[in-house]
């Protein structure tokens, strides 16, 4: 074994914050070597730790799909991806009926999901209405377009605990949304009060160690409830198509690799779509998803890509993980 890239390893296992170079050191692994194996399970060991041996599962709700102009490549809501063609959404009854299905099917947390068209203040209702027919203290979680500080205030006003944003692979030039917009999301909701979920996604292989050292600096920045990887999911027939998909094993290499790369205090560790070998690498957070899917072709994603949160507690038990029961401790 390599005892330089060890010692990276075991230096951040024992707190030390890792520098640009040794992220890109520990990105660099061979998958099939020494090094690989260890980092899987320093980074097992060091989630298993930060969350008590318990792995959670957040129940994602799609409120409405339709092409969206802000034009994120990897989107299947796209408007320029034309997998779309008409705005839909979800009636206010159905939104509560999902919502309530993952709550009772055991979900830790509700993420109430839509476009960036999507009508602010009917957002805020649908939350609201979630928030009361809700049974338990389960938070209500908002993945909406970016927004200020005063609509960061409505949002917990209105019942949200927390929200997820990202700074994307490829933000401004494969979408058309800047860097500053989002980081600017994510203060206001710090200033509000309201926890903030991250993520270094969509990562595809046209994309440098560069960028994702720099995403993964970024997510600790926002001083997260949780980080982790997500790969793209490649839409058949648009620009990105041509790339292919990062393969699972890899997408394991660069969960452990956040892990290692984030302080203990962010306590969740995510890694989406949900699988065994990144739950295995230190993946502690998984989705299951239902109604609309930016990965997915058709409006109920159930009927698609969509886990259910009996799939995803089977994966994560096959992974060896228990699963929290009742409400989130990431957020």
């Amino acid at each position: 074994m390599n005892k330089n890239t060890k010692q990276i390893i075991d230096d951040a296992y024992n707190g030390k914050l890792l520098h640009h170079q040794d992220i890109g050191e520990l990105l660099e692994i061979d998958t099939c070597s020494d090094e690989f194996f260890y980092l899987l399970a320093k980074a097992r060991q060091m989630s298993e730790e930060t969350s008590l041996g318990k792995a959670e599962i957040h129940g994602q709700v799609g409120v409405n799909s339709g092409p969206c102009s802000c034009n994120c490549a990897f989107c299947s809501f796209s408007a320029g991806n034309k997998l779309f063609s008409e705005q839909q959404a979800e009636p206010m009854v159905r939104v509560i009926e999902k919502s309530l299905d993952q709550e009772q099917a055991g979900a830790n947390a509700i993420y109430l999901m839509t476009t960036a068209q999507f009508d602010f203040q009917r957002f805020l209702e649908i939350g609201r209405q979630v928030r009361r027919a809700l049974r338990t203290d389960v938070p209500i979680i908002a993945n909406v377009a970016d927004f200020d500080v005063d609509q960061a205030v409505a949002l917990r006003e209105a019942g949200f605990a927390g929200i997820y944003h990202a700074v994307r692979m490829g933000e401004g030039v494969v979408t058309r949304l800047k860097l500053e917009t989002r980081l600017k999301t994510m203060e206001a909701a710090r200033k509000a009060g309201l926890a903030v979920g991250t993520c270094v996604e969509p990562i595809g292989p046209e994309h440098s160690t560069e960028e994702i050292i720099e995403k993964i600096i970024i997510a600790r920045e926002a001083k997260p409830g949780f980080s982790g990887a997500m790969r793209r999911v490649t839409l058949p027939g648009t620009r990105l198509s041509g790339y292919g998909m990062v393969g699972e094993t890899r997408m394991a290499l660069i969960v452990a690799a956040v892990r290692m790369a984030t302080p203990r205090t962010v306590l969740g560790n995510c890694t989406h779509e949900p699988n065994v070998i990144g739950a295995v690498a230190g993946a502690n957070l998984v989705w299951s998803e239902t109604g609309s899917n930016p990965r997915d072709v058709v409006n109920d994603t159930e009927a698609g890509r969509g886990f259910d949160v009996r799939r995803c507690r089977e994966m994560l038990m096959d992974a060896g993980w228990q699963v929290l029961d009742g409400p989130s401790k990431f957020i």
